[in-house]
């Protein structure tokens, strides 16, 4: 009988003891449990990250190409990419389309073709920063006249009408003025070019309003945009602004490619001298 208390004891410690066992056991569960939560939580985190970064790389490449293509091309538009880098850049022949904007006198010796998209932010630099002296240089002097030609990117939501207000203010004579008005309006985010703001740009440039909305509520340029779109591909535009300087891609050389862009107005400049002189 005075042994009972303490065989009491044992066993309600031995109770005791499995019960902070089992406890433990159930916590561990639940952190081992909110571990793999966590981790699978962090995964998903660490993937989307790296969805949303490749794909804003992408983007970026299509809308002007990268940022290290145009600072090499300051002082090096010929071969840029080392030993492996050709020596001669090939000229393309681009397939003509009737009626295609030109700036400029139609018989000058030098062409240079544009692929823009009035929504495309270093379509929009190269207009402000480099046009205006290829402009002042070549284009005002009979030296070069520039055919614009469309390839407005799908993820900008105005570029699409954009480009076939273009063309029809280019039906009506009056491309060099509407050019100079998107890219000066315009912004990347498509504020300036949605479909009132094209209508109240072709008022303001006096252009026969009635004539230009019919063609632009019509889509009666969206035939002439898609051969654009078609001749690019052709050869081998992926981004905008890409130049063509009688026939060869304003570019640099890297990783392994030619890569155009909005690059700096000597790059343009040294291809056009070369053009000028029959290189």
């Amino acid at each position: 009988m005075k042994n009972m208390p303490e065989q009491q004891t044992q066993a309600s410690g031995s109770q005791e003891s499995m019960e902070r066992k089992l406890n433990l056991k159930d916590k561990l569960g639940v952190s081992m449990s909110n571990s793999v939560a966590i981790s699978i939580l962090l995964g998903a985190i660490l993937v989307s990250a790296s969805v949303f970064y490749n794909t804003r790389l992408i983007l970026k490449k299509l809308d002007g190409g990268s940022q290290n293509a145009a600072s090499a091309g300051a002082n090096n538009p010929a071969p840029a990419g080392g030993n492996n880098a050709p020596s001669v850049q090939p000229a393309v022949s681009i397939p003509a389309r009737d009626g295609a904007a030109v700036i400029g006198n139609p018989n000058a010796p030098v062409t240079l073709v544009e692929f823009s998209d009035f929504q495309c932010p270093y379509c929009q630099r190269f207009f402000q920063d480099t046009f205006s002296q290829i402009k002042s240089k070549y284009i005002d002097t009979g030296k070069a006249k520039l055919v614009y030609r469309n390839f407005p990117l799908p993820f900008h939501q105005n570029a699409e009408k954009a480009a076939e207000a273009g063309e029809c203010a280019n039906r009506q004579g009056k491309f060099e003025a509407y050019y100079n008005t998107l890219f000066s309006k315009g912004q990347s985010d498509g504020t300036g070019l949605a479909v009132a703001d094209l209508k109240k740009y072709a008022a303001q440039l006096n252009l026969d309003t009635v004539k230009f909305n019919k063609c632009l509520d019509g889509g009666e340029a969206a035939a002439a945009i898609n051969q654009d779109k078609a001749a690019a591909a052709q050869v081998g535009v992926n981004g905008t602004p890409n130049v063509f300087v009688n026939g060869k891609l304003v570019a640099v050389y890297a990783n392994g490619e030619w890569q155009g862009g909005a690059l700096p107005y000597e790059t343009y400049e040294k291809y056009i001298e070369e053009a000028l002189k029959g290189k």
